[in-house]
């Protein structure tokens, strides 16, 4: 039973948490500038986390080029930038936690095999005994989340297969999971509230599952809505999205506040960055927010 006590009697901490697989764009900056204004607007404390867990998907120097756009924004972080890379011996012992607890299992199923079987996992490995060696750990779902409030896009329901799904939290070639990494990292930050793009809606229930297996308070969530292209894909590096420029601040901070539906004035365009900043913090108000998962993209974009 999760004890822990509940994120609205804590002090506000949020967290914008980017993989360093390239620059920022716009898409990146409306997910960034959305959690900066939520946690400053209630006097609340605002990480950065670099998700570096995934070498083949990263591109070098991305990280500083990412810390380095985020300071000429104006968006100015608390405390120390967390790497995902350097707490592996964290991973590992939540695993091993979760092991001796047997919340955790190892499976030797791949890709192919479980694609071939309707593309979830069926629980092949559950009672095998196995060892780690050559294997994936799963997750063994004893209770399912299959729902859950969000503050912006209301209460959102997963089909039951995705929410039953034994899923992996460390890789068969040793790479740890994204849904096991962000929520011992946001746990161990104390992330009071989740704001971040509404891609991530569905794999919401899997960590809220986590979090109550580790017994840890589970945050409260926000996922705005994506900048997508024509086609309805999302703006994103794999769709090479152009990065921010360094030339073109103020207008893409005053093009983010739009999206974001804050109405800011047409002269904050011509303000300083710390102007745009502190309007924004002070105007913030996460109602007027559109409620929608995706929104086109205009022609200046």
């Amino acid at each position: 039973m999760n004890t822990a006590p509940s994120p609205q009697t804590r002090p506000y901490i949020g967290r914008f948490a980017p993989s360093p697989s390239g620059p920022l764009h716009f898409g990146s900056l409306v997910a960034a500038l959305g959690s900066f204004l939520q946690a400053r607007a209630q006097g609340g404390r605002w990480l950065v986390r670099i998700e570096d867990i995934d070498p083949p998907r990263e591109m070098a120097g991305a990280s500083s080029l990412i810390l380095e756009t985020l300071a000429a924004y104006g968006l100015e972080w608390d405390g120390e930038v967390m790497f995902q890379s350097q707490r592996h011996g964290r991973y590992d012992e939540i695993i091993e936690q979760l092991y001796r607890a047997e919340d955790l299992y190892w499976c030797r199923c791949t890709r192919r095999e479980i694609m071939a079987g309707g593309g979830f996992y069926n629980g092949h490995c559950r009672e095998l005994e196995l060892g780690a060696q050559g294997c994936a750990a799963r997750l063994r779902q004893q209770h399912p989340v299959y729902q859950f409030d969000d503050a912006l896009q209301g209460h959102v329901s997963v089909p039951a297969a995705l929410a039953e799904e034994d899923f992996i939290i460390r890789r068969r070639d040793g790479l740890y999971a994204y849904n096991l990494a962000v929520v011992v990292d946001d746990m161990d930050c104390g992330i009071t509230e989740i704001v971040r793009g509404a891609d991530l809606l569905e794999p919401t229930v899997r960590q809220i599952a986590l979090y109550q297996v580790l017994g840890a308070a589970v945050p409260d969530w926000v996922h705005l809505p994506l900048a997508v292209l024509a086609d309805g894909n999302k703006l994103s590096k794999q769709n090479h999205a152009p990065a921010l420029a360094p030339d073109e601040v103020r207008p893409a901070l005053w093009q983010a506040l739009a999206f974001l539906g804050q109405c800011p004035p047409p002269e904050l365009a011509a303000g300083t960055i710390d102007e745009i900043i502190a309007w924004g913090i002070t105007h913030w108000r996460l109602e007027q927010v559109p409620r929608q998962q995706k929104i086109p993209m205009g022609p200046r974009e």
